[in-house]
């Protein structure tokens, strides 16, 4: 009993203590360092959103007040605002899935020929921005438009066959510019439809639409609810559509009334601005809410067995050619259309409907003007830093995240659950919580890029963790478990291990993240300064301007660049099976 007494005592001296043990774990110091770093940044925003809206000042004295909130909510020109966002989100989001969802079928489950032609539309709409894309179906619909003009020449008459400037065309344009999101995630979950049951209720003598309604469209049910749940909650915090289709048209919605705010007096009335954006943000985070509950019992309906199975493809027959018109159609609608009518209006040295008169008038004045002026070459700088160091910076942060959460080190999960904390933030209400942020605290970003790529970075968290996550579930801990055998600290293991394994993940997440930083209006045109503007902005402040023709060159030649990158985000995704928002 001594002897075993004395072992133990032994052991117990050579033990570390729990804070040598600490201190020599590096995983648990990674913790501590990335929790700090997510908290710095997704935690001061809400705080100055809060303190904003519920802090009034008076004779140099702040005390707290709901006052905000009460004559906010008795403003029936608020609750109009929310009507109409709610109308806009769910017409956006019927008319995405309904296009998208018909394209997906199409492609995945049948027959039809030219499929291609759905995933050149969709590899192309990733590269074109929210602002040069609405511009161009403003082009082809506004009262000078082709349409319209050419339906008053056939029937003399002096109105417009469509006025675009309203609900309907917001959400025409709302729902175009969603369908190729639509298309890519839908598709992935009827790429990987088991066919066994489609078979069976063939052998049963159902037809084609049968199948479609009572088996596909059932078993599919999960992921359209989640899809339909997901364009809802992204064209509720739209701001490019309804800022450019909306306001003229005179119907404002929430995303519309805090960016007036800002901007309807000097200062700014950011209090006010704060109330509105709390509001939003708890409307997004019930409907992420019910998001979440949508997505976890998902698995009630899975068909992918441990079994081999090719998905089939059903046979059209004699509709054959209508599903391929179908895609022609599409094709048309989405890409030829818009690019046709951006083409001809930078030929031109003001904008004109298409007739056979301008045609003496067309130009390469605009492009001569884009490649020679030093400001588009400033605006390219500005745009590629801050979408190469944002890209940059959500990966790096959020693959050590995601390793320290898939090998569950204590403490870890508040690390996932801090990165997908930004999802509630609309942009523009990001945006507001920023500026109020660095208006605070004496760090001299305010008006740079800088504090651009701050927000972009918190916006753009929650993607990057879920293209981290979806790739680190894939590396099985044995790879790190032999490194330590090997004498390597977790680190090191994690560095020359698991990135090399990560990287096709990470590189889709880099890519993707690049794309939708070149893209987005609503956070640079609210922190950008006049030496600090990005692609967006300057193609917003052309269109406000008038300055259709020069926006359309611009808009064609950067288009084309990153046309380029969506190619190879596209291929890099599905080389690493992470698709669009980190789904595997």
């Amino acid at each position: 009993m001594t002897t075993e007494w004395a072992v133990k005592s032994e052991d117990a001296q050579r033990a570390p203590s729990g804070l040598k043990r600490f201190v020599n774990d590096e995983r648990m110091i990674l913790v501590l360092l990335v929790g700090a770093v997510f908290a710095v940044l997704v935690l001061p925003p809400l705080l100055f959103l809060v303190n904003g809206a519920i802090t009034v000042s008076q004779n140099g004295v702040t005390h707290f007040s709901l006052a905000r909130f009460t004559s906010l909510l008795a403003e029936p020109d608020i609750w109009m605002s929310a009507l109409n966002s709610v109308l806009f989100a769910l017409g956006s989001a019927v008319l995405a899935l309904l296009i998208g969802g018909i394209n997906a079928w199409l492609v995945e489950r049948t027959d039809t020929p030219y499929k291609p032609l759905a995933y050149l539309t969709t590899i192309i709409s990733l590269g074109t921005p929210y602002v040069l894309y609405t511009s161009s179906w403003l082009l082809l619909l506004a009262r000078s438009g082709p349409i319209n003009s050419w339906y008053r020449d056939l029937t003399g008459s002096t109105g417009v066959l469509i006025n675009v400037y309203g609900l309907g065309g917001m959400i025409l344009v709302e729902g175009l510019l969603w369908s190729p999101l639509v298309f890519l995630l839908l598709g992935a979950t009827l790429r990987n439809f088991n066919p066994e049951l489609e078979e069976a209720a063939r052998m049963s003598g159902a037809s084609a639409f049968q199948m479609l309604r009572r088996i596909t469209m059932r078993l599919s049910l999960p992921s359209v609810l989640a899809l339909a749940m997901l364009v809802f909650i992204r064209s509720s915090e739209a701001f490019e559509v309804p800022a450019l289709v909306g306001l003229p048209g005179r119907v404002h919605v929430l995303t519309t009334d805090i960016y007036d705010l800002m901007h309807r007096s000097m200062p700014p009335d950011i209090g006010s601005a704060s109330t509105l954006s709390l509001v939003l943000l708890g409307v997004v985070s019930l409907l992420l809410y019910y998001y979440g509950r949508l997505t976890r019992n998902a698995e009630k309906f899975a068909t992918i067995t441990g079994k081999n199975f090719r998905p089939n493809r059903l046979p059209l027959g004699r509709m054959r050619a209508l599903g391929g018109a179908v895609l022609v159609l599409n094709f048309l609608l989405l890409l030829i259309l818009p690019m046709l009518i951006l083409v001809w209006a930078s030929l031109l040295p003001f904008y004109q409907t298409v007739r056979s008169s301008a045609f003496k008038l067309l130009t390469l004045d605009n492009y001569a003007h884009v490649f020679e002026s030093s400001r588009y070459l400033s605006l390219l700088g500005n745009t590629f830093i801050i979408a190469i160091v944002t890209a940059t910076a959500v990966m790096v942060l959020t693959a050590i995240a995601a390793w320290l959460t898939v090998r569950r080190v204590p403490g870890a999960r508040v690390l996932d659950q801090l990165g997908t904390v930004p999802l509630v933030f609309p942009g523009i209400v990001l945006g507001v919580g920023v500026m109020q942020l660095f208006l605070n605290v004496p760090i001299g970003v305010y008006g740079t890029i800088w504090i651009i790529v701050w927000a972009f970075v918190i916006n753009y968290l929650p993607y990057g963790t879920r293209y981290s996550f979806a790739g680190m579930l894939q590396v099985h801990r044995e790879l790190e478990e032999v490194a330590a055998m090997s004498g390597a600290t977790p680190f090191t293991g994690f560095r020359r291990i698991v990135m090399p394994l990560l990287a096709p993940s990470l590189i889709a997440g880099w890519l993707f993240i690049f794309l939708l930083s070149t893209r987005v209006l609503a956070l640079p045109v609210l922190l950008s300064g006049p030496s600090s503007q990005t692609m967006a902005v300057a193609m917003f402040d052309l269109w406000s301007n008038g300055q259709g023709p020069e926006l359309a060159a611009l808009g064609l030649v950067w288009c084309g660049a990153m046309t380029i990158i969506a190619l190879t985000f596209y291929f890099v995704a599905r080389r690493s099976g992470v698709g669009m928002y980190g789904q595997g």
